[in-house]
């Protein structure tokens, strides 16, 4: 199953995914029409030691926010793997005990016009979801974690060819 993952060195905290994010979810679709109904995005961008990084939810396999949630708006799907509060029968009351069971800090507090949590949901029926079309480094990527671990140690290998064996350990 896809996931969104990050490149964090590639992140420099332009707030594209976030304004990608808004956009996505307003009735209008365009970023105008966004700001005029203060669509809010489901992510955030934190500062993170020297650089930015977007937080978003991650959609755990024995997610918090579920167990937590007093209303049972926060649910599963078995099938996706996805965990919202939007769908029929899924009735947010704005508690926020998901905002706070979140280990994440990824449920972002609605509260105009109702109060009610915001989160990822990974823009149902878009094949990738909109932040990581637009993030213009490619430091969003949606694919699978297996797949995204390889890279990573590709890449780490590249690193350690590139500098050359080091003398120390050769005896």
């Amino acid at each position: 199953m896809k996931e969104i993952m990050l490149h964090l060195a590639r992140c420099n905290g332009c707030l594209s995914c976030a304004v990608a994010c808004a956009i996505e979810h307003s009735e209008s679709k365009t970023l105008l029409g966004a700001v005029l109904e203060n669509s809010k995005p489901r992510l955030s961008v934190e500062p993170f030691l020297d650089r930015a990084a977007p937080v978003m939810c991650r959609h755990c396999t024995e997610p918090a926010c579920v167990d937590a949630c007093m209303a049972g708006a926060m649910q599963r799907d078995e099938a996706t793997g996805l965990v919202t509060n939007e769908g029929p029968g899924q009735q947010c009351v704005g508690c926020w005990m998901c905002v706070m069971a979140c280990p994440y800090g990824a449920i972002i507090q609605e509260t105009v016009p109702e109060k009610k949590a915001l989160k990822c949901d990974r823009c149902p029926g878009r094949e990738i979801p909109a932040c990581v079309q637009a993030c213009p480094n490619a430091a969003l990527v949606f694919e699978e974690p297996g797949r995204f671990a390889a890279e990573i140690r590709r890449g780490s290998l590249v690193g350690l060819t590139a500098s050359g064996p080091t003398e120390q350990g050769r005896g």
